[in-house]
C-alpha cells in the first residue's frame, strides 16, 4: 500500500507542486488540438442509443467536454452542465459530454445517480480524446459553426466556467 501511496505521488508531482508557467507548459504539452485548429472529426453513441458525428453539428456551436466519473473537478463541473443547457435552449448551442475511458453501464449509472438528464458520449477506449488530448480531464473544447476550436480549457474552477459561459456567449453572437 505505502508502495502505491508513492506511485499515486510520483505521478501527480508533476502538477502539484510546479510553478503556474510549469503547469501551463504542461498542459500546452498534453493538448493536440488547439485554439484556431480544426476539429478533428469523430463519432460517438450516446447513453440513449444515438450516434452522433461532429460533423453532423457543423452550423452549431458545439462544447466538447471531456470528462470522467471518477474525476472530483470533473464531477464540479457537471452540476453547472443543466444550467448551461437550460441558458443556451433554443440557440445554436450543442453540449456534447464525453466520457473518457469508461465502459457504458459505469457512466449511465452516474449520470442516473446524479439526476442528469442529458445524454453523454461514451469513447470507452478513449479513442476521440486521443485526437483532442494525451492527459488530464475536464477539458473543454468550443468549436463555432464552421468547426474551429475557439477555446480550450483544462480542470475547473468557478472562474474559468463562468468565463467559458461568456466565450459561448460571444461565439454564439457571430
Amino acid at each position: 500500500m505505502k508502495n502505491l501511496i508513492i506511485a499515486l505521488l510520483l505521478a501527480l508531482a508533476p502538477l502539484a507542486g510546479a510553478s503556474q508557467q510549469n503547469q501551463d507548459e504542461e498542459i500546452i504539452r498534453t493538448t493536440i488540438v488547439r485554439r484556431g485548429d480544426t476539429a478533428p472529426d469523430f463519432s460517438v453513441t450516446l447513453t440513449d442509443g444515438r450516434t452522433v458525428s461532429l460533423s453532423d453539428l457543423r452550423g452549431k456551436v458545439v462544447l466538447l467536454n471531456f470528462w470522467a466519473t471518477w474525476c472530483g473537478p470533473c464531477r464540479q463541473e457537471m452540476k453547472n452542465l443543466p444550467g448551461l443547457l437550460a441558458r443556451f435552449r433554443g440557440q445554436d448551442f450543442v453540449l456534447l459530454p464525453v466520457s473518457r475511458g469508461e465502459k457504458e453501464a459505469t457512466v449511465v449509472r452516474f449520470l442516473k445517480d446524479n439526476g442528469y438528464d442529458f445524454p453523454a458520449g461514451l469513447d470507452p477506449e478513449s479513442a476521440v480524446y486521443g485526437k483532442y488530448a494525451t492527459q488530464y480531464v475536464p477539458r473543454n473544447f468550443l468549436i463555432d459553426r464552421t468547426g474551429r476550436v475557439v477555446s480550450v480549457g483544462v480542470g475547473y474552477s468557478p472562474e474559468e466556467f463562468a468565463a467559458l459561459v461568456k466565450t459561448i456567449e460571444e461565439t454564439l453572437k457571430k
